[in-house]
């Protein structure tokens, strides 16, 4: 990560100022290379495609590098998470490290700018998921997981609009294909954002945009034994969040490996050891605050909200709950919405081809190899 460069080289003796170019440095010759590279006379294709904030990244690093002050985000976290100093300082490293992203990417477009290629070039910025290391995060599939940020660039397109269609990141790669003229093929459920990106409207430009369905299978390889995933599916719509967990018996962010009633694994080991227990939540200083929380009262819902099994069904009525902390699948009030959404979910899985409804449901959790692999977890190393 940005952080741990920026960090070993500074307790190396040199400045915070001259360790970030270092690395900026590095983004720029890369891209240097690539421009270098490419036939001056073709469209060009770059993916940028850095792991900033991915896991893990230096504790009390966002005030250090970047001057975040964690208590400016008092009052301020997703519902979901516990608003203490540990968990404050913990979400202030990641923005940190949104930040050391946000500047890579500047450096890029200025360099387009610079050749005079910037309004020549179709810009795209998305994430790919959630905070990691975050309960509700990374691997889930409630809004803290799912909803990333999209923007496009695009010259001579109107520009400056916010739109409200919902969006999948597969929709991308029928997208791209549309631009460079070829026909995307039929195996392909996205759709184009074309249309959509060509319009003058602000809102919502397609009205058959008012629904996303996003998935889950597995995070970690070796999260539960015989290297099984937790297959999710979801229904996003403006006013619900359906969720069916085709697996409850299983732990949603891997089996409780490590832990016993006389010893449990440390704070350092939990920070920073992600496959020491509940592997498909990544190592953090939250993950181990959260551990260490399980006899609490005041926080025991966010332990079980965390790492607590969950239902077949889960729905969220997103007007009340925009945090997504309260089921209602079940509620007389919701059947109607419960019934409907779960038949458009279904009937969108059967019409793709989803491999989870289709057959026996489990050929995702019985996946080939192309050489021996145990199924074994993996040896950890003791707490």
């Amino acid at each position: 990560g940005f952080s741990q460069n920026v960090s070993r080289m500074v307790n190396d003796g040199q400045s915070v100022k001259d360790a970030k170019q270092v690395l900026y440095d590095e983004v720029s010759a890369n891209f240097e290379s690539f421009l270098k590279a490419r036939p001056t006379d073709k469209p060009f294709c770059y993916w940028f495609g850095p792991t900033l904030v991915h896991r893990k990244w230096i504790q009390g690093s966002g005030k250090k590098l970047w001057g975040i002050d964690p208590d400016s985000l008092k009052g301020k976290l997703p519902g979901m998470l516990p608003d203490v100093p540990i968990v404050r300082e913990d979400f202030s490293d990641y923005l940190g490290e949104v930040q050391a992203f946000d500047h890579a990417l500047g450096l890029i477009l200025t360099r387009l700018e610079k050749l005079g290629e910037l309004d020549n070039t179709i810009v795209v910025v998305s994430g790919d998921h959630g905070a990691p290391g975050f309960p509700g995060g990374k691997c889930n599939l409630y809004d803290f997981g799912t909803a990333v940020p999209l923007t496009v660039w695009w010259p001579g397109k109107p520009g400056g609009r916010v739109l409200e269609d919902y969006v999948n990141l597969m929709d991308l790669a029928p997208t791209f294909l549309e631009l460079a003229g070829v026909k995307p093929p039929k195996v392909m459920t996205g759709r184009s954002l074309v249309p959509v990106l060509e319009s003058k409207q602000q809102g919502l430009v397609d009205a058959k945009r008012n629904w996303v369905i996003t998935g889950r299978e597995r995070h970690v390889a070796r999260a539960r034994a015989d290297l099984l995933g937790y297959p999710q599916r979801a229904l996003r719509t403006p006013e619900f969040l359906y969720i069916i967990n085709f697996k409850p018996d299983r732990w949603p962010m891997g089996d409780p490996y490590h832990l016993k009633a006389d010893k449990q694994p440390d704070f350092n080991t939990l920070a920073n050891n992600t496959f020491v227990t509940f592997g498909d939540l990544d190592a953090s200083p939250t993950k181990a605050w959260l551990m260490q929380q399980v006899d609490v009262p005041k926080w025991k819902w966010h332990y079980d909200y965390a790492f607590g099994r969950r239902p077949r069904i889960e729905l969220y009525h997103l007007k009340n709950d925009p945090d997504q902390l309260k089921n209602v699948a079940g509620q007389p009030q919701f059947a109607a919405a419960q019934k409907q959404l779960h038949g458009r979910l279904m009937s969108e899985l059967k019409r793709t081809g989803d491999p989870r409804v289709s057959g026996d449901g489990s050929t995702f959790d019985k996946p080939p190899f192309v050489s021996d692999f145990s199924r074994r977890p993996r040896k950890l190393a003791k707490p």
